[in-house]
Formats: structure tokens, sequence, C-alpha cells
């Protein structure tokens, strides 16, 4: 019988204990390496989603003021009736000037939401001066939300953060490489700022902008590290509830999910027609020459005001008509209404180059087709659909989905600002079908569209002023 003991290949397999510390060793040593590399950026991530989380609840806290001020005063003036209705139209129409004056003067680029500047940023094909844009997209952004303005919060908050990002960056000498997880970082930072949604905010990040956003372990952390330290110091300062306060709904019945594939459908077109007019909206004002482009201001102010005045619920970023819809204050027609008019009034507010995003006023519009669709969906089918503010949840996403072309960012951001975890499923199949509905015909992501026209604008501008 051979001895196996003594075989050559057999005593390769033997375990040598010898060399296990030296492996250990320098896999400890590896570790030491990639951390000492790591922890600089990681720091430096804190420190941006710290600054964004501190500079979007100064924003959002501002702004509860301006617009508080501003209609106290105007609920002052209904008791004089020579000026009832001058003092809204005036209002609004000075603090949207301020804004547009500001922005075009200053900061051309911080126009709208500012989003499609981050991107284009992380291609390397739009500079961030955040020495201006800060103060600029801060300043315009409170006069023209608190003027009344049909924008959202997290436009200003996503591009302050990019370039808080930007700024540290600069500060720190950082590489190449390290700055652009910076500015991504920052970004999500500013999103989850915005609504209180520091998962909406990562999401945001490798979801909406994965054309521009160099993925890697490194930078995902740092992305995460930023949006949770911004909501950190969100939630220190303006609290812990959800931004938006609404009963919590039980899951629907199965035999009525095929609904919400319908339901998504119909916000699939929806969201096909909202970037086409948007981009109608901006090359209509972009078109605009003489005094009708230097007073595009108080023009489009004095009509927000003149709006605002007859019709309240028209205007404004839509956190005060969300809840409204939610605690059925609207007649089921008027949601209906509302819905078109705030429509209109979104893509009239964002073309004029007013500093400011559209989630907001999407997740109103979802909101009020959603309460107006369940309304008649629960008649139609009572055993059913047993709660119809379920639609109001899907129909948050479902926009943002369509528009945005991102649903796994919309589930996560309505389901954070809402607080409402057992719509997941409906959210889940409306948000699918509103994005293949908007693929199927033939739209492009609203940043996508957006930073290609500002790029073409660019180009453009360049061409001249070298014929010039």
């Amino acid at each position: 019988m051979p001895d196996i003991y003594n075989n050559k290949s057999a005593q390769s397999l033997t375990y040598d204990s010898s060399t296990q510390p030296d492996k250990g060793r320098r896999a400890l040593k590896r570790f030491l390496e990639a951390e000492k590399r790591n922890t600089p950026v990681l720091f430096w991530a804190l420190l941006v989603g710290s600054l964004a989380g501190l500079v979007g609840a100064v924003f959002q806290i501002i702004l509860i003021e301006i617009t508080r001020w501003r209609i106290s005063l105007i609920g002052w003036a209904e008791n004089y009736d020579f000026i009832a209705w001058g003092l809204p139209i005036l209002l609004s129409a000075v603090m949207v000037y301020v804004a547009l004056l500001i922005v075009r003067n200053f900061a051309p680029e911080t126009s709208g939401s500012g989003v499609q500047e981050i991107e284009g940023a992380l291609d390397e094909e739009r500079p961030l001066r955040w020495k201006r844009v800060l103060p600029i997209k801060f300043l315009g952004g409170i006069f023209a939300l608190g003027g009344g303005m049909v924008l959202g919060r997290e436009g200003p908050t996503i591009q302050m953060g990019g370039n808080i990002g930007k700024m540290m960056g600069d500060l720190f000498k950082v590489p190449k490489d390290e700055l652009h997880i910076l500015v991504a970082a920052g970004a999500g930072a500013g999103l989850a700022a915005a609504f209180n949604a520091p998962f909406a905010g990562i999401l945001f990040v490798i979801e909406e902008m994965r054309p521009h956003f160099k993925f890697t372990f490194l930078s995902f952390q740092s992305v995460m590290v930023a949006s949770a330290m911004s909501d950190i110091v969100l939630r220190s300062l303006m609290g812990q509830g959800p931004d938006i306060v609404m009963p919590q709904y039980p899951s629907p019945a199965l035999s009525s999910l095929w609904v919400f594939l319908i339901f998504g459908a119909i916000f699939g077109l929806f969201g096909y027609l909202f970037n086409h007019l948007l981009i109608v909206s901006l090359n209509f004002f972009a078109g605009l020459r003489g005094w009708l482009y230097m007073f595009t201001g108080l023009i489009v102010g004095a009509i927000i005001g003149l709006l605002g005045w007859l019709f309240p619920n028209t205007i404004g970023g839509g956190y005060d008509v969300i809840p409204k819809a939610i605690q059925n204050t609207f007649p089921v027609m008027t949601l209906l209404v509302l819905f078109i008019a705030r429509f209109g009034t979104t893509a009239f507010s964002y073309g004029s180059g007013a500093p400011g995003g559209i989630f907001a006023p999407m997740l109103a519009l979802g909101t009020l087709f959603g309460l107006w669709f369940g309304h008649f969906t629960h008649e139609l089918f009572p055993a059913h659909v047993l709660h119809p503010e379920i639609f109001a949840v899907a129909g948050m996403g479902a926009l943002f989905s369509a528009t945005v072309r991102a649903p796994l960012t919309g589930i996560a951001l309505t389901i954070e600002m809402t607080l409402n975890y057992s719509q997941i499923l409906p959210l889940i199949l409306t948000c699918m079908s509103a994005t293949i509905v908007a693929q199927g015909l033939g739209g492009r992501p609203i940043y996508t569209i957006l930073l290609h026209r500002t790029l073409k604008l660019a180009k453009s501008k360049t061409n001249q002023v070298k014929e010039g």
C-alpha cells in the first residue's frame, strides 16, 4: 500500500500554517490602504451633505415665512376694496421681476430647476460657478417661489447641493474623479433636503443621473453618506414628520391591481404632453424681444398674482394644495379643473426662466388627478376599490416617473413623503405602466431634453460671439 503522506501532490494539499499570517497581513494592508484612500472622500461627502442639509433647511424656513407674510398681507388688503386686487398682483410682479432680474444678470444657469446643469457638469460640458450660483439660486428661488410661482423647492436645493460639492472640491483641491463624486453626492443631498427623503436622493443620482454618474463603490458610499447627513441636519432643524401628512391606507385588493396599470398608462400620456408643453413654453419665452423680454418678470408675476387672488389653489408649489385635496376640501369636478389649470401654470412658470423645480408641482398634479380618478373608480367598482385616496398616492409617483423617467426614485419619493409603505405594489404597477407608455410614445426624459437644449443654446451663443 503506497504511503500517500509521502506523495508530493498530496503534500501540496496539506495545510501550511506558516503562509496564513502573511496572507492575513497582506489582506489587512490592502484594506487599510483602501480605507486611507477612501476616508477623505467620505469625510468631504459628509461635509457636503451637512452643508446641503443646512442650506436646504434655511431655504425652506425663509420660504415658509416669506409665503406666510405675502398671504397675510393679501388677507389684510381684503379689508380695503381699492387695494384688495392690486396688492396681490403687485407683490407677485415685483418678487418675480427681482428673481428674473438677478438670474439673467448674474447667473443665467440658475434659471429653471438647474438639474440639467449638474448633469452637464458631471459630463464636463457645463461649468459649475458656485461663487455666483449659490447666492443667486438661493435668493432667486426665495423671490420666485415666495411670489407664488408654480415651482418646487427641490430644483434650487439640488443645484445648490451640487455646487456645494464643487465648492468643497475646490477648497480641498481634490482630484477630478473625487470632485465628480462630491458634485453627485451634493445633488442627492439636495433632493433629500427638499423632501425629507434620503433614499430618494440616493436613487435619484443612481437612476436619473446614471448616464453622467461614474458608479463605483466609493461614489455610491459617498452619495449615501451625503444624503443621510443632509436629512439628519434637516430633521434637526425642521422636525422628523413626513413632508406630506396624510392617512396610511391599507393595501388595495388584488382584484383591483389591473386598474393601476390603466391609471399609469394615462399618466404616461400626461408625462409625454407635460414634457412637450415645457419645451414649448421655454421656447416661447426665449423668443421674446424688446420690452416684453425686459419686463417678463413683471408680466408673469402679475398674471400669477391675479390668478392667486382669483383662484388661490392654482398657484404655488403645491405644498398647500395636496393636503387640501387629501382632506376632500374640493368637489370632485374641481379636482379635474385644478389639475388642468395647474398643468398649464406649471409650464408657464417654468418656461419663464424663474428659478424653481417641477417635482413638487408634478406631485400636486398626480394627487389631484389621482383623487378624481379614484372617485369614479370607486363608484364603478365599490367592492374592489375601497379607498379612492390610494390613487392620489399612486398618482404622485406616476407623473414623476413618466416625465423624469426614473420610476424607482418616484416610488421612493412618494413612500418617504407620505409614509404609505403598504402602497408599494400599486406604486410599482402605476409607475412601470407610466414609464413604458411614455417611452412608447417616443418621449425622452425631461432632463435629457433640457440638457441637450442648454448645450445647443450655449453652442449657438458661442458661435454668435465668434462671428461678431
